[in-house]
């Protein structure tokens, strides 16, 4: 609870407000019982007359009473009341102190007129709440010697009495429902401002981060887990910190009444606290694996939906499904289990409420049979304690959903708390590179993957200039692709350094650094919207005119124009809706139209086919001939004119120069040849 407590730290003022209103609620909800008591004891059973202080009475009455009183007494009594011109005694002072002073003195008198003048006065055998009685009655037989109507009494005290139950009804609702409105606004402003947190880290993450957490499991962290937060935050705003307020209310409230029934309230809690430890001691490891579950459903599903052609292809639909039942049902099982446990706490809780009712009840009516409590004192102490066991009930309800939303908390506090380990420095020298020209230089560059016992890449030295094309080839698995990622520091170096412009990489912020880049990944990646939103993906700066040249260069214009909306044409996400070759070709564009002074492909004419690939090729090198090209290919013809061609062997250099050089004195290159190019073209040193 503490760790979701702590997301609520910067909604203080809205917190405030609730906790305001909600004691506002719980004093409204509260004055509420003894408004019933007040309308069954004395609105009912007493006529409406609260006080054996009559509110007016006859001179003779008021004699008697003064002699029955003491000299503190009758100065009180004296002093309340005031004669008025047809010799009636009314009533003077207001201030619920002074009449209640005036009670305890006045009680013994007036009940006294209830006795017959000829029998003999025994209060002291008597009950205090049977003299109270006795002096209520004391107060009606006064007022039917006045003349006055009783029935207007009670009348008048029942519409007082039920108006103000409306008023505090009616103030309750409202407090209650802007409790409700906050609460609300403020959990959705706690699930928004954490899945900005959670995406901003995400998308700072670095590949090394990225290798430590599933897809899937970073998909459930922002969506299911923060949605958990959310649900729990509103339930601690409008349950959790209510019970107390209520609970400790109705504890008060209990033990102002004087029932001598407390000791029902404390088995109560007990008995609801001994229940919700055993429940809770029971589900609790289940809650943590839950969300375990949840990730490897999620894993399992985006891997079968995302493979489908794959599974059809190889007929494996039946096996797949298994594997999907066999997540499905591990997490319907643990669910049920913990389903199966919370299912005994309602059952438990409505036994132990109805329990602590028949108790009331039972010396309730012993205490009312022997005058010592009124029927609707032993009501309101029913609703104070009935208050009482739905606080600790909001609670434990709230309880059955703390566990998971501590998981959910705890997992979400992982991912911000990853430290990523690219990161820009304090102080950058993007200053420096007011001008880009764009050489890319590797200086004994080594690289290592986090926990790997082998460096990836080793020695790597060679430089890359503005106007020539740096082509890099190699054996699958040889670090190609590596190398082209240490550029935009998706990694960073373990050894050496890059540099651009003569600057380390890695004292450029990285906003600079991939200003400067134009990148065509090996995968191609569309995204959901329409082909011109996929090419001007790299700034709002890119214009319409930017746009067609990127798509001509790519050789993207022919499907383009084939469709009827043109650029406007939807693509669908993961660019499911265009082919391969479709895919890499805008791609291309994309990369291209930001103009940007070092353009890096890896490997991405693989699904062009070869007469698309010369033609693309050749418009590159017309087009971007101020530009730094890298270019990374499994195929030699796509590198075959490049100004330098490097070859990676098992992650280090084993040959450099151009396509006729490493020919004649490269064993690796020439290896790759043999296995791609004919003999006539391996003796004219050139590809078709």
């Amino acid at each position: 609870m503490f760790k979701v407590l702590k997301y609520l730290k910067e909604s203080k003022a809205a917190v405030a407000a609730i906790i305001a209103l909600l004691i506002l609620q719980a004093y409204c909800d509260l004055a509420l019982p003894q408004f019933t008591a007040d309308i069954v004891d004395i609105g009912i059973g007493q006529g409406g007359i609260e006080y054996a202080v009559p509110d007016c009475m006859r001179e003779e009455t008021l004699e008697k009473i003064a002699l029955s009183m003491d000299e503190e007494g009758e100065m009180l009594l004296r002093g309340s009341y005031q004669k008025t011109s047809d010799g009636i005694y009314e009533l003077s002072v207001k201030d619920e102190e002074t009449i209640g002073r005036l009670n305890e003195k006045m009680e013994a008198p007036m009940a006294a007129f209830t006795f017959p003048s000829s029998e003999k006065i025994a209060l002291d055998a008597l009950s205090s709440s049977m003299i109270s009685q006795m002096a209520i009655n004391g107060v009606k037989a006064e007022y039917e010697a006045m003349g006055i109507n009783i029935a207007s009494v009670q009348t008048k005290y029942l519409l007082q009495k039920g108006g103000l139950m409306l008023g505090l009804s009616v103030l309750m609702m409202i407090a209650s429902i802007f409790a409700g409105l906050l609460a609300a606004r403020t959990s959705a402003q706690i699930g928004r401002d954490l899945r900005g947190k959670v995406f901003h880290q995400v998308v700072s993450f670095s590949d090394g981060e990225m290798d430590r957490f599933s897809t899937a499991s970073l998909i459930t962290r922002s969506t299911n887990d923060i949605q958990q937060i959310q649900m729990v935050s509103v339930m601690l705003l409008r349950m959790v910190m209510y019970a107390p307020i209520v609970g400790i209310g109705g504890v008060i409230k209990v033990m102002n009444t004087r029932t001598g029934m407390g000791w029902i309230i404390a088995v109560a809690v007990l008995a609801i606290m001994l229940l919700v430890m055993t429940l809770m001691s029971i589900a609790m490891p289940k809650f943590k694996i839950m969300q375990t579950l949840v990730d490897k459903l999620n894993l399992v599903s985006r891997e079968i939906l995302t493979g489908i052609p794959v599974i059809r292809a190889f007929s494996r639909e039946s096996f797949e499904e298994e594997r999907f039942d066999k997540a499905n049902k591990e997490l319907m099982g643990t669910q049920l289990f913990t389903n199966r446990v919370m299912t005994f706490m309602m059952p438990v809780m409505m036994m132990i409420m109805n329990g602590v009712t028949v108790l009331i009840v039972w010396f309730g009516a012993k205490g009312v049979d022997m005058g010592n409590l009124q029927v609707g004192d032993m009501l309101a102490f029913i609703t104070y304690t009935m208050q009482i066991v739905m606080a600790f009930l909001m609670l434990t309800m709230i309880s059955i959903m703390l566990p998971r939303a501590g998981v959910a908390a705890e997992r979400i506090e992982e991912v911000l708390r990853m430290d990523t380990a690219i990161r820009d420095k304090e102080e950058t020298k993007d200053g420096l590179l007011k001008e880009v020209k764009g050489i890319v230089r590797f200086e004994n560059v080594s690289f290592r993957y986090p926990g790997a016992d082998e460096d990836a890449l080793e020695g790597i030295d060679f430089t890359a200039k503005p106007g020539e094309t740096t082509a890099i080839i190699g054996s699958t698995g040889c670090g190609k692709s590596t190398l082209m990622r240490l550029i935009p520091r998706f990694y960073d170096v373990t050894q050496g350094k890059i540099t651009i412009d003569g600057i380390d990489i890695r004292d450029l912020s990285q906003h600079k650094l991939h200003d400067m880049l134009g990148y065509v990944p090996q995968k191609g990646v569309l995204f959901s919207g329409d082909i011109a939103s996929n090419i001007k993906f790299g700034g709002s700066f890119i214009t319409d005119e930017d746009m067609e040249e990127a798509a001509a260069i790519a050789q993207a214009m022919e499907f383009i124009e084939s469709k009827p909306k043109k650029f406007g044409s939807e693509i669908s996400q993961g660019g499911t809706n265009v082919s391969g070759g479709q895919k890499q070709r805008l791609s291309i564009a994309r990369a291209i139209a930001k103009h940007p002074k070092i353009c890096l492909f890896d490997d991405s004419f693989s699904a062009l086919d070869y007469k698309t690939d010369v033609v693309v090729r050749k418009a590159l090198r017309e087009k971007l001939s101020n530009a730094t090209v890298i270019i990374v290919a499994q195929r030699i013809s796509t590198i075959l004119h490049a100004d330098k061609i490097i070859v990676l062997d098992d992650g280090k250099i084993a040959g450099m120069g151009r396509h006729e050089e490493l020919l004649a004195d490269c064993g690796a290159y020439q290896e790759i040849a043999r296995s791609q190019l004919s003999e006539a073209e391996l003796k004219g040193g050139k590809a078709q």
